[in-house]
């Protein structure tokens, strides 16, 4: 079964950056870049992040999200209401 993956990566990748991850959809959000998309098995979710790491690159998170269903990457921050 295909999982979906939403990878959060430190900085803006570049078109040659992006070239790294053909598999993987790449958005700029701020000063970071969310790659998502579908993955196979664990196996080809190590080698994402096994090159991520050789790219130097900084991992910040990792969702799993259910087939079918992708979260924001960003939820919008919430004030806490006083009563």
């Amino acid at each position: 079964m295909t999982v979906i993956y939403q990878i959060r990566i430190r900085g803006r990748l570049g078109r040659t950056m992006r070239t790294a991850f053909p598999a993987l959809d790449a958005e700029a959000h701020g000063e970071e870049t969310v790659l998502t998309g579908t993955l196979a098995d664990q196996a080809a979710l190590y080698g994402v992040l096994a090159q991520l790491e050789a790219l130097g690159l900084e991992l910040l998170e990792v969702r799993r999200e259910p087939p079918g269903r992708v979260t924001p990457p960003h939820p919008p921050a919430r004030k806490a209401e006083l009563s």
